[in-house]
């Protein structure tokens, strides 16, 4: 008897079976409390809210279920964790339903309060709801407050909403439907030729057509062919991916089944870097739910095909975002770029044909195999179709996780689902902006000129900047630009494998110029140098981290040139930010007169008379700090 003969059938997934169960136990709960979980409401306590409600509302009589089982359900309440909500200056957020109430920054102390004025006396709790800065109007939940009813939350509509632990509340809401499609009821060129319409371009930042991507691979040879999700998100102020993994993984394992229908892979990889333990954590355990309920495995929906899925954690090498890197660590080796062709659709992991997308990526195709290609197209602009999540920080009154149609400007952005610009004390300031680092690493700046400049793959390349995987930092005018080049750069420098000697030696060439700019030592010579070792790393190197490393730089130097000249002409730091350029100073109208910073001063660099304005003499100052540090009333500046 042959192996095959004697292993026992897999039996189809009943999805429907599954949705229906999960909806006859969630309807038997009059309300649901959901806790934002993800990793910003984590890092401010959401789990010690979490503990606080699940203590305080057994405490007040009312029964509570943590976990959702048919054979328990029934009662007052559901009290449940969601993935990122996006709102993370506000955080944590806790969500009443079917209510829709939103409250904000909500501690462990407040849980008692929610409990008898909400949960109890059906009254909400003004305190904690967010109040819009500009119009001052309180809001009771997400479709009242700006940052969300500005935005088209396309891929990240489930995310922040539904439990990303519990695979049947994923089946409920229509998950699988599309992966059931693909295996049933098309062919792999069926599955090519909508993506290929839909328009979808890589989200991962290089924006290549996905759909032509997934046809390259189908058309080569051999029966063994790999799909790979890339969760190594390494970018600086970037968490796109990761909230999205922590948020909604099944709809990550979802797109790369229909990946794997597409090209005829049998295996697949999760990739993710290990700092992102809670990604990793909810991962593994969608991929063993699904493997439970027979939907991945041996069989994948009875036709015969198999689709196993393994999750990997990287080392936390930024170049391993690059997809030969990325492979090389898979494959047990040092990440390290190596040359294309071949690419990875012809040879790609363990030498095999290999699709390589990004989580986002991933997680739009079951939403477009769902509502058509055309809904998608629909979106966006006709060369850049869809939405794009942008993770928001910096000096921006709402920071967070948002989602907008490619097409959309940067004051749209910025100024409305942002909130506006902030200052040195978080207060908003109409005039504030300075520019927005769009890209991270491999990005560049875009300044006010740009706040109108559609946001999309070909309008951010015009202007020497790119989509990137997402990340959106926004600076004031108190900002230096000079060292913002000199951070980011810094950055790839430090991530740089050092396979080619351009991006190894270059990018530390540039950080030292950047270093001399900053203390005081460049002159104009060097920034023709800058830009010209600039040139040479971005022509040279290997992968796409040594190329794209030098546009901060470049696109700083283009955009704000007056600011380096005053560095390297003025030995002056415009912004002020630049320690060695600043020129010690004493307020006149907040000096005292007391004279403790001259008998403090160790060189006699401070003088005047007692009750009088004192003056430094920056001459024999040698910038100790001790002046500024013995001054009470803070008129001590440039140090």
């Amino acid at each position: 008897m042959s192996v095959s003969e004697t292993m026992q059938p897999v039996p189809r997934p009943d999805l429907d079976a599954v949705a229906r169960e999960y909806w006859q136990a969630a309807r038997t709960y009059e309300r649901r409390v959901i806790i934002c979980a993800g990793t910003g409401c984590v890092a401010n306590g959401a789990l010690k809210v979490h503990a606080a409600f699940e203590q305080q509302i057994a405490a007040a009589g009312l029964s509570v279920a943590t976990e959702l089982r048919a054979e328990t359900a029934g009662g007052d309440l559901r009290l449940s964790k969601s993935g990122c909500q996006g709102f993370c200056q506000q955080g944590p957020l806790v969500t009443i339903e079917p209510e829709g109430i939103l409250y904000t920054r909500v501690r462990p102390e407040d849980v008692a309060e929610i409990i008898e004025t909400t949960l109890q006396g059906g009254e909400v709790v003004e305190r904690l709801l967010y109040t819009d800065p500009l119009s001052g109007k309180q809001c009771r939940g997400t479709g009242e407050i700006p940052f969300y009813t500005l935005q088209h939350r396309y891929v990240l509509k489930a995310c922040g909403a539904i439990d990303p632990e519990d695979i049947r509340e994923y089946i409920h809401n229509g998950g699988y439907r599309a992966a059931e499609a693909a295996f049933t009821r098309m062919t792999p060129e069926a599955v090519c030729e909508e993506v290929t319409y839909s328009g979808l371009r890589g989200r991962g930042g290089g924006g290549f057509p996905t759909g032509k991507k997934w046809s390259l691979t189908l058309q080569q040879p051999g029966p063994k062919k790999y799909v790979i999700c890339n969760g190594d998100e390494g970018d600086p102020g970037a968490f796109m991916d990761r909230s999205l993994m922590e948020g909604n993984p099944h709809s990550i394992i979802e797109g790369m089944m229909i990946a794997a229908r597409a090209i005829g892979a049998d295996e697949g990889y999760i990739y993710v870097r290990a700092e992102y333990p809670l990604a990793v954590s909810r991962v593994r355990k969608a991929v063993a739910d699904a493997e439970a309920l027979g939907i991945l495995g041996d069989n994948v929906f009875g036709t015969g095909h198999s689709f196993r899925i393994q999750v990997m954690e990287g080392a936390g090498a930024f170049v391993c975002g690059e997809e030969t890197a990325l492979i090389s660590s898979i494959e047990g080796k040092r990440g390290m770029p190596t040359p294309k062709p071949p690419f990875p659709a012809q040879s790609g992991l363990f030498g095999k044909p290999t699709v390589i997308n990004n989580v986002e990526t991933l997680a739009t195709i079951p939403l477009i195999l769902s509502a058509g290609a055309a809904e998608f197209r629909a979106m966006g602009t006709e060369k850049s179709p869809g939405t794009k999540t942008f993770a928001l920080t910096g000096h921006v009154a709402n920071t967070g996780l948002i989602e907008v149609p490619f097409g959309a400007s940067l004051r749209e952005i910025v100024h409305h689902i942002g909130g506006g610009v902030t200052d040195a004390t978080g207060a908003i300031t109409g005039e504030g902006f300075k520019a927005v680092q769009i890209g991270g690493p491999s990005g560049g700046c875009l300044t006010e000129a740009q706040l109108d400049l559609p946001l999309d793959y070909d309008s951010l390349r015009s202007v020497g900047a790119m989509v990137g995987s997402g990340g959106l930092v926004v600076m004031n005018k108190q900002t230096c630009m000079v060292k913002i080049a000199h951070f980011f750069m810094q950055f790839t420098q430090n991530e740089s494998c050092g396979k080619c000697v351009l991006c190894r030696e270059g990018t530390k060439q540039m950080l030292a110029l950047l270093e001399e700019i900053i203390e005081g030592q460049g002159t104009l010579e060097t920034l023709d140098l800058l830009e010209k070792v600039a040139r040479a790393v971005q022509k040279g190197s290997l992968c796409g981290l040594g190329k794209t490393a030098p546009n901060p730089v470049l696109s700083t130097l283009r955009y704000f040139r007056a600011e380096y000249e005053a560095h390297v002409v003025q030995k002056r730091c415009p912004a002020g930010q630049c320690k060695a350029l600043l020129v010690p100073a004493i307020d006149p109208a907040l000096c005292k007169g007391c004279t403790l910073c001259a008998k403090k001063c160790p060189v006699g660099a401070i003088s005047g008379d007692r009750k009088m304005p004192h003056a430094i003499d920056p001459e024999k100052c040698i910038r100790c700090g001790v002046c500024a540090e013995s001054c009470k009333f803070g008129a001590v500046t440039g140090l």
